[in-house]
């Protein structure tokens, strides 16, 4: 009996008055019973980590040729994928240019993505976002096989950091064949919307790509905002 009475077992319950929960701990030591500790649980806002959200008109015509005279003012390059510094056509073919948020015309193109963002966070993930320290790109896939293979949009560096990520399409459909934008979120691919001036936002987490473009050009803007650590 001696050894009985040294045993603690923890007991858990939990019961609610309005909308908040309250939860207790009880140590049972053979006959008597013990309130150890009160915890309040908060309810918990339900969201969908593995959706993605759109504005279908996002940008008019005058802000897209508005973004396409701004990004005149940045050189092009050609693009790299995470972690390595020099093209590899294989996985990635396309030219960038970034858009700095210290050029005098660049804040009001700032401004409007982080609002999606915000808009799109508020509604789906609710994620800790704090702020977007990496320029806008402004990129370009020609016809000749212009893709971008299947990706995640965190890593290293302040890759650590991203946690939502903003596509733009600038061009009109009929301008390009392929192209496609497409996630992954499960066996089959899943084909987003590209009509022009549409805003397209996911966690960075999610597998993505563009598949090669055949005809024409594919312009478009990406940006990720990002804050603390996932935890």
């Amino acid at each position: 009996m001696a050894l009985l009475e040294l045993c603690v077992f923890l007991l858990y319950s939990r019961f609610s008055i309005g909308s908040v929960n309250y939860s207790k701990f009880l140590s049972i030591k053979t006959k008597d019973i013990t309130i150890m500790d009160w915890k309040i649980v908060f309810p918990q806002k339900e969201i969908d980590l593995l959706n993605w959200y759109w504005f279908e008109r996002g940008f008019s015509i005058d802000e897209i040729n508005r973004t396409h005279a701004l990004a005149e003012n940045f050189r092009y390059e050609d693009a790299v994928t995470l972690g390595t510094a020099t093209p590899t056509d294989e996985i990635r073919k396309s030219r960038i240019k970034w858009i700095n948020n210290s050029h005098n015309e660049a804040s009001w193109l700032y401004g409007k993505m982080l609002d999606f963002a915000k808009t799109a966070n508020a509604n789906l993930w609710n994620f800790d976002l704090i702020s977007s320290p990496e320029s806008i790109q402004y990129t370009e896939y020609r016809e000749g096989g212009g893709h971008y293979g299947y990706h995640l949009d965190i890593g290293q560096g302040s890759a650590s950091h991203r946690k939502v990520s903003l596509i733009v399409q600038l061009s009109d459909p009929s301008e390009y064949d392929g192209g496609d934008f497409e996630i992954l979120r499960g066996m089959n691919p899943e084909k987003l919307p590209n009509n022009q001036g549409a805003v397209i936002l996911f966690p960075s987490y999610m597998l993505h790509r563009v598949t090669p473009v055949t005809r024409g050009i594919r312009r478009s803007l990406v940006l990720w905002v990002g804050g603390s650590p996932f935890r």
